[in-house]
């Protein structure tokens, strides 16, 4: 058994290459999905289920899982699944039953609900498909009620947050006044985001004036700051969890003419956020190489497949982010 697994060196990839592996795509069940009935009989079948496809960090995950496919094509046949948006949990609910019923052999999966998709991956594992969980971790509990080991490999969410939120703290100093944005609340990682942000507002000795959820989206998003700046017009400074929320904060931002006034932190580095961190509308944003998570997650499963077996928590690597490394 293996629980510290060390990461290829082929899975160093470009985070933005945009090469499709399977240029057709087809629409079923509110997941967009890629074709899956042409596979040869000689080669494993590997899925990737993703979460929204709106957000950007999701399309780097899936540029990255489709250049590690295309590099080894000759090795197992690929498709994947994203949400059409954040909170489409029957989407992926959808996409592992799909994978079962065509008699994948490895799926690999970014939970958008750590609950509830305990249950569809317990069927999969139960019918000897590899499961191997990235990004976001499924509960504790609820994988211990179902009676399944499985490891999960992806970064540290509350430690990302917190380097986030104490560059934030560093920048405005003690007593500064900040508001927090949350993931969906049925994620685990929106859950660990949180808890970093209360951490760095703790240690840092920041005024929380409020903290809700905009379940990751950038419009949603861009409501809720409005509103935290009409009920609390004395904001310093933003934790956002992650940068599709970021880019709603800085709209709202900008819309009341305070651009530059108020500090904006995020978390994934997805492209949009380059421009903002150059110009000075955010401070800082967390780095967490979902292309290489994607294509380690493949290359896990394949391992598995192949007889090795991992526990635990692989930890995947964060960095913070700021103009500096523009």
């Amino acid at each position: 058994m293996s629980d510290k697994p060390t990461f290829p060196n082929a899975l160093h990839l470009d985070l933005f290459s945009r090469r499709q592996f399977i240029k057709t795509s087809m629409v079923a069940a509110g997941a967009m999905a890629l074709p899956f009935g042409a596979f040869a009989a000689d080669k494993p079948k590997v899925g990737l289920v993703m979460k929204s496809l709106a957000n950007e960090f999701f399309k780097q995950m899936q540029a990255g899982a489709d250049e590690y496919a295309a590099k080894n094509k000759d090795k197992f046949d690929f498709a994947t699944v994203g949400m059409k948006d954040e909170r489409d949990f029957a989407a992926q609910v959808d996409a592992i039953e799909n994978f079962i019923t065509q008699k994948f052999n490895v799926i690999v999966v970014a939970p958008a609900d750590s609950k509830a998709m305990v249950t569809p991956i317990s069927k999969a594992l139960k019918a000897g498909i590899k499961v191997i969980n990235i990004d976001v971790s499924l509960d504790e509990e609820a994988k211990k009620k179902a009676g399944i080991d499985l490891a999960f490999f992806g970064p540290d969410n509350r430690a990302g947050a917190k380097l986030a939120g104490d560059a934030l703290g560093k920048a405005l100093g003690k007593g500064g006044k900040v508001v927090i944005l949350e993931g969906n609340p049925e994620a685990d990682n929106a859950k660990e985001r949180k808890l970093g942000f209360d951490d760095a507002v703790k240690e840092n000795g920041l005024d929380l004036l409020d903290s809700k959820t905009a379940h990751w989206e950038t419009e949603e998003a861009n409501t809720l700051m409005t509103n935290f700046m009409t009920q609390h017009p004395d904001i310093q400074g933003v934790m956002a969890a992650n940068d599709s929320m970021a880019l709603g904060v800085v709209k709202a931002i900008d819309a009341a003419g305070k651009s530059g006034q108020i500090k904006v932190v995020g978390f994934d580095n997805i492209p949009a956020v380059k421009a903002l961190l150059k110009d000075g509308k955010m401070l800082a944003t967390i780095e967490q190489y979902g292309a290489q998570m994607a294509a380690m997650g493949i290359d896990y499963g394949l391992r598995e497949l192949a007889g090795e077996k991992f526990s635990g928590w692989v930890k995947t690597n964060i960095k913070l982010i700021t103009d500096k490394d523009i």
